[in-house]
């Protein structure tokens, strides 16, 4: 009987440290994968910034910088402007005679629809 107990104790001894080295296991592959996905996310955002930054270089190469785009467009805004406001200064005094020539011309008729 003692030797069946002494088995049963080293079985269980056993056991305890197989649950044991599983578990550590366990705990290893966990640490292995958090550190693979902060290695993942680290890696990412290097290639993030990296893109990024190419495409910044491409953006201020192929189009100038945003200050030298909005200031494309503000001269452009002004010229336009400016050309408009000749064109009211040529065409004003036309236009007011025109409607001033309509407003004059007042010719009194019945209406079509007024009966006798």
């Amino acid at each position: 009987m003692a030797s069946q107990t002494q088995g049963i104790q080293q079985l269980l001894a056993a056991e305890k440290r197989a649950a044991e080295k599983v578990s550590e296991a366990r705990k290893r592959k966990a640490r292995r994968l958090k550190q693979a996905k902060e290695e993942a996310q680290e890696e990412i955002e290097k290639y993030r910034q990296e893109r990024e930054s190419q495409f910044k270089e491409f953006e201020t190469k192929h189009m100038g910088s945003r200050e030298d785009v909005a200031a494309r467009i503000d001269a452009d805004t002004k010229i336009k402007i400016d050309e408009m406001n000749r064109a009211v200064k040529m065409q004003k005094s036309a236009v007011v005679e025109h409607l001033l020539s309509l407003v004059y011309d007042i010719k009194p008729e019945v209406h079509k629809n007024f009966q006798k």
